[in-house]
Formats: structure tokens, C-alpha cells, sequence
């Protein structure tokens, strides 16, 4: 097997300039993206950030105006069909007929799917406690979810493309359906999974991809966002003077990525946060912190510094 054959065997899911247009609206810029055999890829970004549209692409539900994509070693073409027998796919919108039983639905979503798909789907729902014999018009928004998930988990198919799939679930049953789709991965299947939603990505990715008007704005694997963790340092002060003293005297081992309300957010150049710090403080004359953190970034201040908003 030739070095280029050895790379494509490791990757699941592979775009490349992929796009789409609205009218006049671009929705998705040329992307690229590769999202790996074996791992959990999350998909990040605030609403109208392209998620979605690029989830659809993928899929072939939505035709791309132009570039290419392959999910589980099977090119897009026309309709998608050739490579949505190789994935499932759970919508960030879901629509169901109310007036079917949960057992009935699961029936109809997965129709052409296998007899042992449909069992594997019904005993998934089950075991998170969906009450399979009621009509789904009498469910909540967050049990439409698990019956989509269910279904979305249980064919034997390499690759499973997940739109927003935890949206509505309450913190027990969401802390499961993380647990399933961890141990989904370790068997070998590609993950893409969107969200807003941090805390989960945080969890269960293994790798993060950052869109932002339907452009990738940022990535990074969680070793890398580790990394970048021991690098960050925020200091606050009592007042915004005190903070503004110390900016003033930082020199060039740290760096101020932000500043605000007396809190000073930042990096330091060689990497190491603890020492580079410790020396810093170690200065006469300065302003001493109410409080520090060293080599603590989290995925939430990541998003802030990308997007400039406070994520869920």
C-alpha cells in the first residue's frame, strides 16, 4: 500500500473545497476537512456557522456547488445515495409522524436498513428509557431526539454524521448518548458530530474543527488544545488600573491577548505558563492578583477568543 492509499485508509470522512451557495448567500466557503477513523471529530460554531450545510453536503441531502467529498472510501455523486448507505445521519431538525408509535417510527426511519439494525435500534432506545409503545406526537422534544439517535446508532456502517443529536436531552440521558458514541469510536467508526453546546465536545472529541460564517476560522486536536492550555494565563486585578499597570510591564515573554475588567488574559511565549509567570510575579513594584490561573485554558475561552461571545 503506497504512503497516499496508507493516509486515506486512516480517514472516515474527507471534503475538499467543498461549497454552497443560497442565492446570493455563501453558506459554506470551500472547505476542507478530514475527520479520522477511529475518533470523534466535533464540529463547533454559533448558529449560521455552516454546520449544518456542511453536514447536509456530506450527505448528499444538499448538492454542493462545487468540490468534492468521500465518506468511508465512497466518492459523492448525484444524489448521495451511494454514500449514505455507508453512514447514517441524524438531522438537526427532526420531523416525525406523531400519530406512529415509537416502535412504529423507528420501523419507518429505518426502512431498507437490516432486521438486526431495527432490533439494535429498538433496544437502544429501551435501554435509554424511551417508552417505545406511546405515540411520538405525546413525546417531548428531547425524546423525538433519542429515537433519531437510536436510529442513528445502531446500522453496522462505518461512519455516523450527527447534527446537534444531544439538543433537548436532559443531563443524565445526555451523559449516555456521549457514552455510547465514545464507545462506537473505539470500535473503529468516524464520528462528525456538530454542537454548540461545550461542555460535551469538550468530553468526548478528539478532534475540534471551528466554523464561523461557513468558513473553517480554527482547528485543533484535544492534545493540541491541551498544549495550548499550558501556554494561557489569566490574572485579575481589583480595577482595570491595576491591570492596565501590569499590561504596561509585561516585556516580550507574555504576551496580552485581552483585557478586560481588571482581568488580563495571556500567553506565554516560551509555553511554559508556570514558569514565565513565577518570574513575572517575582518583579518589585508590581500589582498582586486577587486570583491566577496558569496552564488552564478552557474550550470555553478558546471559543470567546474565536468568536468573541460566551458559548452554552
Amino acid at each position: 500500500m503506497d504512503a497516499t492509499a496508507t493516509v486515506l485508509s486512516t480517514i472516515g470522512v474527507r471534503s475538499r473545497g467543498l461549497t454552497r451557495r443560497f442565492g446570493e448567500h455563501l453558506a459554506l466557503s470551500p472547505f476542507d476537512l478530514d475527520a479520522r477513523v477511529g475518533e470523534i471529530t466535533g464540529l463547533l460554531g454559533p448558529n449560521g456557522s455552516g454546520k449544518s450545510t456542511l453536514l447536509r453536503c456530506l450527505t448528499g441531502l444538499v448538492r454542493a456547488d462545487a468540490g468534492s467529498a468521500e465518506v468511508a472510501g465512497v466518492a459523492l455523486h448525484g444524489d448521495g445515495t451511494a454514500v449514505r448507505r455507508r453512514c447514517t445521519y441524524s438531522p438537526g431538525e427532526v420531523a416525525v409522524y406523531g400519530e406512529l408509535s415509537g416502535a412504529a417510527h423507528i420501523d419507518w426511519l429505518l426502512r431498507g436498513r437490516d432486521p438486526a439494525s431495527v432490533a439494535r435500534a429498538r433496544s437502544i432506545a429501551e435501554d435509554l428509557g424511551l417508552p417505545l409503545e406511546r405515540r411520538v406526537h405525546t413525546y417531548s422534544h428531547g425524546m423525538k431526539r433519542q429515537l433519531y439517535f437510536s436510529c442513528a446508532l445502531a446500522p453496522d456502517v462505518p461512519v455516523r454524521i450527527l447534527d446537534e443529536i444531544t439538543e433537548g436531552l436532559d443531563p443524565n440521558v445526555r451523559g449516555r448518548v456521549l457514552d455510547m458514541l465514545q464507545d462506537d469510536a473505539r470500535k473503529g467508526r468516524t464520528i462528525l458530530l456538530s454542537s454548540h453546546h461545550l461542555g460535551e465536545v469538550d468530553r468526548v472529541c478528539d478532534h475540534l474543527v471551528f466554523l464561523n460564517g461557513g468558513v473553517k476560522i480554527a482547528e485543533e486536536s484535544a492534545e493540541g488544545l491541551a498544549a495550548r492550555a499550558k501556554s494561557l494565563i489569566q490574572l485579575r486585578f481589583a480595577d482595570e488600573r491595576e491591570a492596565e499597570v501590569v499590561r504596561a510591564r509585561l516585556g516580550e515573554a507574555l504576551e496580552c491577548l485581552r483585557a478586560e475588567d481588571g482581568v488580563l488574559s495571556l500567553r506565554a511565549r516560551s509555553g511554559d505558563a508556570t514558569s514565565e509567570l513565577a518570574q513575572f510575579l517575582a518583579r518589585e513594584g508590581l500589582p498582586r492578583p486577587l486570583s491566577l490561573r496558569a496552564g488552564e485554558l478552557s474550550l470555553r475561552e478558546l471559543y470567546r477568543d474565536l468568536y468573541g461571545v460566551d458559548a452554552c
